[in-house]
């Protein structure tokens, strides 16, 4: 069963999650997990609380872009120049796709990790934490241009420490670009104690890594911690206790796909 905390967290959920997610979240539960979700949920619409109507929310981050290509459309049309009003309504859908950033069922199955990051799996391998240098099971998931960008928390943790390093834009699917490209990295301890390092990483168009939380924060299982502009990667470090439950080709969710479960 879950703890008081964690029911609060899943309640939270809910009353945000569309009718759509909240099915993908029940199928990913355990059969412990669906009763305790659907228990969760009728006691909710006893209270009166409703989940939203579908919808697929846009990040802040991406307001500006939508209004100048908008704008630019608008003013194109105005003075009679179709292609270059066209090309600027292409830009616009675009943005507005890009920064979509849709609500999510988080699953409520105790001693399990989401994907921080939507998009497909690169790798399933070894390799050095970017704090302490052990060498751990790391997860990286490449987000194309046409994947939701907004990032996500794995676990419920509190944010111990962050790492900016500067570097290249070279293509986020390359080994070399853990190393070498431009990249956040947060350190994260969750509730139980273990350390996970999460690695934003900006790529070949990404120039902009955007943080929504920081040093001492605590962020719940599935919520928004930053977002990377135009296509980029994200590492995920396991703690030694952890396995991961993924496979390199799969395709992931944010906040939704477990990826990692304590063994």
């Amino acid at each position: 069963m879950s703890a008081p905390w964690q029911k609060e967290q899943l309640f939270v959920n809910i009353k945000r999650c569309t009718f759509a997610d909240a099915m993908k979240g029940l199928q990913a539960q355990s059969e412990a997990g669906k009763i305790e979700l659907l228990d969760t949920l009728f006691a909710g619409l006893d209270k009166g609380v409703h989940m939203i109507t579908p919808n697929a929310g846009i990040a802040p981050e991406g307001k500006p872009f939508i209004f100048i290509t908008a704008f630019a459309a608008l003013i194109f049309a105005l003075v009679k120049l179709p292609c270059l009003a066209l090309i600027s309504l292409l830009l616009c859908i675009f943005t507005l796709q890009f920064f979509r950033d849709p609500e999510r069922v988080v699953p409520a199955e105790e001693n399990v990790a989401v994907s921080p990051a939507d998009g497909r799996i690169l790798h399933v391998s070894t390799r050095k934490d970017p704090f302490d240098g052990e060498e751990r099971c790391c997860i990286s998931i490449f987000m194309n241009v046409f994947n939701v960008h907004v990032n996500r928390v794995p676990v419920d943790c509190r944010v111990v420490d962050m790492k900016y390093f500067p570097g290249t834009f070279v293509n986020a699917s390359l080994d070399k670009a853990s190393e070498n490209n431009e990249r956040c990295a947060w350190k994260l301890e969750e509730n139980s104690g273990e350390i996970w390092s999460m690695v934003q990483i900006a790529g070949l168009i990404a120039r902009r890594i955007v943080c929504r939380a920081g040093r001492g924060d605590y962020l719940g299982r599935g919520e928004r911690c930053g977002i990377i502009r135009f296509g980029s990667r994200v590492d995920l470090y396991l703690p030694a206790n952890y396995r991961a439950t993924v496979q390199v080709g799969e395709h992931v969710v944010a906040g939704l796909s477990i990826l990692a479960r304590k063994s």
